[in-house]
């Protein structure tokens, strides 16, 4: 039966309707901070071995003993009103300044979480935190936490958030590229808001691409600018049919050693609840991302500098390669370090990515992402049927070598939700009419913390805290002062004038 992707929809996004606008950092980026993962001490062979013989029964319940003390379940609230032309705009906590009052709506939501490290830090799906005022994270055990968001990558949809908390039982990564098609997993979230619930199923297919992730990653990409500048969604997901429902983002997806293999992440879906078909996040990358997010306070990824084709019997036949499985190399990006330096060339089929077999383009890009730049890569590659391994050094989104941190206040910036750009001599002269000498304008307008407060494009900020801004740069270098505080802003549309509004939030 033909599965309509167009159906698929993001689990809990369902039920979400907040969007989160910026990178939260625990005192800034440092480069010494080691980040403590517990690994597998031996390649996983994700069955339990317990005695049990191939082919045999499988039993659960280790893997559910293991795995369910350190999943969490995520609440996450978020204040919103309706804004219309001539009301006043009112601060994310309700608080009035004007005549007339719409009145602030609460909107809550909820996912899962799984705990990665001892000292609190939890990953969980971007769309469960994002645009999140509040979270609650509630144990297993029923105690509560109000959690922070360290991070978030909108190109994988893997968030991580800490709370305050030691000694907690952490989830062992386990080897994702060890699992095979067939073998038994185990789902563990909060679906529809019922605390602790494991599933099972088997593994239905590896390194699928379903296209889930892109137009939500474009809008947040357009918001935050140079941020994601050449970023792309990477989907590489572990298909299993596990039954997943809204309340399982965020979740745990564990082999029967109780190993995580991957965050339960979407599903496939004409209605919204499960239908067969669950997708997850391969822990080997969840790692990588989270790491990054955690030590670098944003993904570090790498670059080989080739246009990919992923090969099937037809384009084999057409461009006549030796091969009919893997990454043609189609051509070459400017300064690619693949073709300058390693000497890789167009026509060459790539097979394998550090002695990993890639039949798949999703796979493909999963493979080269857990690697940073200044890092280096081994393709194997068949040449005219002949095959050879080459080192690629990896480069970063702007073609050097070295990690690219997270400015602050472009940090800042972005969590407003929103592009901006400095009026125009005839704007500038249109405000001074009204004694204003200038401003900064809202251009396009994505999920963030303007839109929570009802701002539109067009809009035009004319202070921060009382101070006057007169371009994108004095808006940057405002808001970077105030990072971590709580920020006030002026502004109004040029076709109203008169209308100053005035509204609050912490940055």
């Amino acid at each position: 039966m033909t599965q309509n992707w167009k159906s698929l929809a993001l689990v809990g996004l369902i039920s979400s309707a907040v969007t989160v606008g910026s990178v939260k950092l625990l005192g800034g980026i440092d480069d010494s901070k080691d980040v403590v993962f517990t690994e597998a001490s031996a390649p996983s062979l994700n069955r339990f071995t317990g005695g049990a013989a191939p082919g045999a029964a499988a039993d659960f319940t280790y893997a559910a003993e293991v795995s369910t003390p350190a999943v969490v379940h995520i609440k996450a609230s978020a204040t919103r009103q309706a804004q219309q032309r001539g009301m006043d705009i009112f601060d994310l906590f309700g608080e009035d300044f004007g005549m007339r009052r719409s009145g602030p709506q609460k909107q809550e939501s909820s996912g899962s979480g799984v705990i990665v490290s001892a000292d609190g830090y939890i990953v969980t799906n971007n769309h469960v935190v994002e645009g999140a005022e509040e979270l609650e994270v509630v144990m297993s055990n029923k105690r509560t936490y109000k959690a922070k968001v360290i991070g978030t990558d909108p190109s994988t949809d893997i968030a991580v958030i800490q709370i305050p908390a030691k000694d907690l039982p952490a989830l062992t990564f386990g080897n994702s590229d060890a699992i095979k098609v067939g073998e038994w997993v185990v789902a563990v979230g909060n679906p529809f808001n019922l605390e602790s619930t494991v599933t099972a199923g088997i593994v239905s297919a590896k390194g699928r691409g379903i296209g889930i992730l892109a137009e939500k990653f474009q809008q947040q990409s357009r918001a935050r600018g140079s941020q994601f500048k050449g970023d792309t969604p990477l989907e590489s997901f572990i298909q299993t049919d596990a039954v997943v429902n809204p309340g399982n983002s965020g979740g745990a997806l564990v082999n029967l050693k109780g190993e995580l293999v991957g965050i339960n992440t979407a599903i496939a879906s004409p209605t919204g609840s499960y239908a067969g078909y669950a997708f997850a996040v391969p822990s080997s990358l969840v790692k990588k991302v989270s790491s990054d997010i955690i030590k670098f306070g944003g993904v570090q990824r790498g670059y080989i500098g080739i246009i990919p084709e992923e090969l099937d019997s037809k384009k084999a036949e057409q461009y006549d390669v030796k091969v009919t499985t893997g990454i043609y190399v189609q051509g070459f990006g400017e300064g690619s370090s693949a073709a300058k330096d390693a000497g890789l060339k167009v026509g060459d089929v790539i097979t394998k990515v550090d002695g990993v077999d890639v039949d798949s383009d999703p796979k493909f890009r999963e493979l080269v992402a857990r690697k940073r730049p200044g890092e280096s890569v081994v393709l194997t590659v068949n040449r005219a049927g002949s095959v050879k391994d080459y080192s690629v050094m990896l480069r970063n989104r702007e073609g050097g070598r070295e990690i690219i941190k997270n400015d602050e206040a472009d940090v800042a910036l972005n969590s407003l939700g929103a592009q901006f750009s400095d009026l125009n001599p005839r704007e500038v002269q249109r405000l001074q009419r009204s004694n204003i000498s200038g401003g900064v304008k809202v251009t396009a307008m994505e999920a963030g913390k303007l839109a929570r407060v009802g701002v539109e494009e067009g809009f035009v900020i004319t202070k921060v805290n009382d101070k006057p801004v007169r371009s994108v740069k004095e808006l940057k270098a405002a808001l970077a002062e105030k990072k971590g505080a709580r920020v006030q802003m002026e502004g109004l549309y040029l076709d109203y004038p008169e209308d100053v509004y005035s509204f609050g939030f912490n940055l």
